[in-house]
């Protein structure tokens, strides 16, 4: 069966060093904890989505070494649809991940393979965009191959959500080409050159990223919860209660969970519940897609049947 979803983007491995708290510059902090996990924005969105209940489809490059191969492997087993990723020479793509008691993180990521990814990658996904009903595109490929990836998928009548991560700059052929912007608060202060500390700036911001071109723009605020700016509604989404372990993921299960939701044509609203809900488990956890919520535990926190 066809995937409903398709996700372009990465996939990286992450070195997590669970610490005490974050270092200043040169200093040394020790006392942590080491693992590692897959992760990259991309593969995160696309687990999200499969354990979600989504059918998904991702669009990534794998480096030729042991990273990729293991990360192919875990994709295969959260049934993810793999048949239009690539394999270049060289290494996948990893990122060193620090995570303090509170569970604020900080990251360097080294692309690898990530940066490979092509307009022609794209091209060769055609069929399998086609067949889809979400575009779900995110900023750690090279931003032409986004651009080109969500003019193609527009030009398809596709609904494309962008998570513009890291923040870069959007054209206007690409903001035009979106359904739906979704951004965290420095993402939108980049893009907006509106500080957002609070939901009145998150509002301010919202409305000038929508009049550039996506018709809707969700802003997310982490404890604030979100803030949405659509055709159909305008307002603030409660975060669920949660006592943070681990922040890293918890934007691209925001995304692959609201990616279902508007596939299964929930009203945004209750879109927006549900991804919120799916974030909010993660970061209860340690690690990016190890953290990531099951559909039966999405459900059973919005019905109050799990406590966080």
């Amino acid at each position: 069966m066809s995937p409903q979803i398709v996700v372009i983007g990465s996939s990286n491995t992450d070195m997590v060093v669970l610490a005490p708290r974050l270092p200043r510059p040169g200093e040394a902090v020790g006392g942590g904890l080491y693992f590692q996990s897959h992760g990259g924005r991309g593969a995160n969105q696309a687990v999200a989505a499969a354990r979600a209940g989504g059918r998904v489809g991702l669009v990534a490059a794998f480096g030729q070494d042991a990273f990729g191969e293991s990360a192919i492997r875990s994709l295969l087993s959260e049934g993810v649809d793999i048949s239009c990723t690539v394999r270049e020479r060289g290494a996948s793509g990893i990122a060193l991940v620090m995570v303090d008691g509170n569970g604020q993180n900080c990251m360097s990521i080294a692309p690898g393979a990530n940066e490979l990814l092509a307009p022609a990658h794209i091209d060769q996904a055609l069929s399998m965009i086609r067949a889809a009903s979400i575009i779900l595109i995110q900023l750690e490929i090279p931003y032409e191959t986004a651009a080109y990836a969500a003019r193609l998928a527009a030009e398809n009548g596709k609904k494309v959500l962008l998570n513009p991560a890291p923040a870069h700059p959007l054209d206007a052929a690409l903001a035009g080409c979106l359904h739906m912007l979704i951004l965290n608060e420095s993402e939108a202060e980049t893009l907006s050159g509106i500080p957002v500390k609070n939901v009145e700036d998150a509002a301010f911001a919202a409305q000038r990223l929508r009049h550039g071109g996506p018709s809707n723009v969700i802003i997310t605020l982490g404890p604030l919860g979100a803030w949405v700016c659509s055709e159909d509604w305008e307002g603030h989404m409660p975060a669920w209660p949660a006592h943070p372990m681990d922040t890293t993921a918890a934007g691209d299960v925001f995304c692959g969970a609201l990616a279902v939701a508007l596939a299964e044509k929930e009203p945004l609203q209750e879109a927006v519940r549900f991804a919120s809900a799916a974030a909010a488990i993660s970061i209860t956890r340690p690690g990016s897609q190890p953290s990531v919520p099951r559909r039966e535990e999405i459900e059973a926190l919005m019905e109050g049947a799990l406590v966080l």
